[in-house]
């Protein structure tokens, strides 16, 4: 099988370990410790995870992918979710392909997952384009940036 070309992102560069199935290709997730089928919004998710810990310093020990919790008594996943060392939600990340345009649509649905996870910060992306914004005395306002971890 011949591998899948995966446009250049609005990310830094990060060295993703490939391999190719019969099936798929496939990329190693460092932080759940598997082989995945490597989804253009996996490829995504992986180089967003990369950013987060290794340029803006999100403990990787505090970090969750695909982290399950239920709304209304209905199953969802959130694909990045990084806590502080209390257990509190710092910051959770809603990940599309980079073929996909964000919308409305995407902010409903994290706006809805907050409602039980509770983070301080709300970012989309689709690799291309970023969107992040905080909540400042109970008020959301767009931010320009990702803040660190420090922050």
């Amino acid at each position: 099988m011949t591998a899948v070309e995966h446009p250049r992102l609005n990310l830094p560069f990060c060295n993703l370990e490939l391999r190719s199935s019969e099936t798929a290709t496939e990329v190693f997730d460092s932080l759940r410790k598997q082989w995945l089928v490597l989804t253009p919004e996996e490829w995504v998710r992986q180089h967003m995870l990369h950013y987060l810990t290794d340029q803006l310093s999100y403990p990787i020990g505090l970090t969750a992918i695909e982290k399950g919790f239920e709304l209304n008594g209905i199953p969802y996943r959130a694909d990045i979710v990084t806590y502080d060392r209390s257990g509190s939600a710092i910051l959770v990340v809603e990940c599309k392909a980079p073929s996909i345009k964000l919308g409305q649509k995407t902010f409903d649905q994290i706006g809805q997952y907050n409602k039980v996870i509770e983070a301080r910060y709300l970012v989309v992306s689709n690799g291309l384009e970023h969107f992040c914004v905080g909540t400042d005395a109970g008020q959301w306002k767009q931010l320009n940036h990702i803040p660190p971890y420090a922050a």
